[in-house]
């Protein structure tokens, strides 16, 4: 299981993005114009970033969990994965950046059977987006919660029975 308090912020030993560019895809970055689901403007795919040197902060800040978990085997790495694995620092809940372009490829296996097992041993969601649609994985099953607007922020529900959901609430302005 992954572990939010080993998480690190540094590279394991040996692990380096090569030839990986999928977080170039997959997430938004405002200061260039980069949004989910799309190539970065200044991404190469394939190989590397045409500003490196000059890149925002926030892709110099970011590593993935298969830079900085080295328990993550080779078939966990994003360019054969089709999806970005990070943990979100506040809720600590598992997040999976899928490739449009490989929208389903974290329902192969031995993704979709670990997915659940984090889920069910950490009692945490598993949350999956592809562009800024989600859907979360539980213990107790799957919900489509579909398109996250940037004034929604997704919260676990206590239910009757012991069971938890995953829903979309408005923050207030």
């Amino acid at each position: 299981m992954i572990d939010p308090v080993t998480k690190t912020s540094l590279p394991a030993a040996g692990r380096n993005c090569g030839t990986c560019t999928l977080c170039c895809k997959v997430y938004d970055v405002p200061p260039v114009g980069a949004t989910a689901g799309n190539w970065c403007p200044n991404c190469l795919p394939g190989r590397g970033c045409k500003i490196y040197e000059a890149r925002p902060q926030q892709c110099r800040d970011f590593l993935c969990l298969w830079m900085t978990q080295d328990y993550l085997g080779p078939d966990w790495k994003p360019d054969k994965a089709r999806f970005v694995l990070t943990m979100d620092a506040q809720t600590r809940w598992l997040f999976v950046q899928a490739d449009p372009g490989a929208a389903q490829a974290w329902r192969k296996e031995p993704y979709y059977g670990q997915l659940k097992r984090w889920a069910e041993a950490g009692n945490r969601p598993v949350i999956v987006f592809v562009r800024k649609t989600a859907t979360a994985l539980t213990a107790h099953g799957e919900t489509m919660l579909g398109e996250i607007a940037a004034d929604e922020r997704l919260v676990m529900r206590d239910l009757p029975g012991g069971r938890q959901a995953v829903e979309k609430t408005r923050v207030a302005a």
